[in-house]
């Protein structure tokens, strides 16, 4: 099949949501109207996530997997994803189903005028805590970027391929995609998207990785920003 999308799973210690996954992620493959294939990326599960993943794999042509040596956290994880996508488009959501895939195909409506199109949490189904930290840590961000995204943490997102592998990734940067999309003078949109309460499993951020560590890697982006390359190729001969 002649694939134009890829959709990257991040997964760590999530064994009671991949069944849920793979019939979710398998519906929406079956009724899409673009050909999408699914890539695994197992960031050193300690649990039953890689026995599982594998079987998942062998039932359905269209899953992949990369499984890490080792917990290398979930910026590494999106950036072996990007390293070995080979379609024309990528997403990324997370394992938890706290976002439908259904809903790429909203986001999917407004690839062909974008580079970058994410989606933003509608009535999120949080708790308070987790909601007003994710609030406060969008503020700081927005204020260091000026990438005017409401929703950055959303993990729902459709990037061109070519842009997203020019992204030069470090640990915590999957909260700033749209503002290195912009670096490359790309253009970015956010669309509204539904969001549901975790079913299964434990979330893997709290108050510090989604308030605090964001703040200090709001000064990494901005060394980042400085020192960026950018160029065009006129012409070659």
């Amino acid at each position: 099949m002649n694939y134009q999308f890829t959709i990257i799973v991040p997964i760590y210690n999530e064994e009671d949501n991949l069944e849920r996954l793979e019939k979710e992620l398998s519906r929406y493959i079956s009724n899409t109207q673009t050909a999408t294939r699914i890539l695994l990326v197992n960031d050193g599960s300690k649990d039953r996530s890689q026995v599982l993943i594998e079987a998942i794999c062998q039932r359905n042509e269209a899953f992949h997997f990369l499984q890490f040596a080792e917990n290398r956290g979930l910026s590494a994880a999106i950036k072996a994803g990007f390293d070995h996508v080979d379609t024309p488009l990528l997403g990324y959501m997370d394992s938890d189903l706290q976002t439908s895939p259904e809903d790429f195909d909203l986001l999917l409506e407004h690839i062909g005028a974008y580079d970058l199109v994410t989606g933003v949490r509608a009535d999120r189904k949080d708790s308070f805590v987790k909601n007003m930290s994710s609030l406060i840590a969008n503020k700081i961000r927005r204020t260091f970027t000026h990438d005017g995204m409401d929703d950055t943490g959303c993990p729902l997102k459709v990037i061109k391929t070519d842009y997203a592998k020019r992204i030069p990734m470090f640990k915590g940067l999957h909260r700033f995609l749209p503002a290195m999309i912009l670096l490359q003078n790309g253009k970015i949109i956010q669309i509204p998207v539904r969001h549901f309460p975790r079913t299964a499993g434990q979330a893997k951020f709290g108050l510090w990785n989604r308030l605090f560590g964001p703040l200090v890697d709001c000064f990494a982006y901005l060394w980042m920003k400085k020192k960026y390359i950018n160029y065009t190729i006129a012409n070659k001969g």
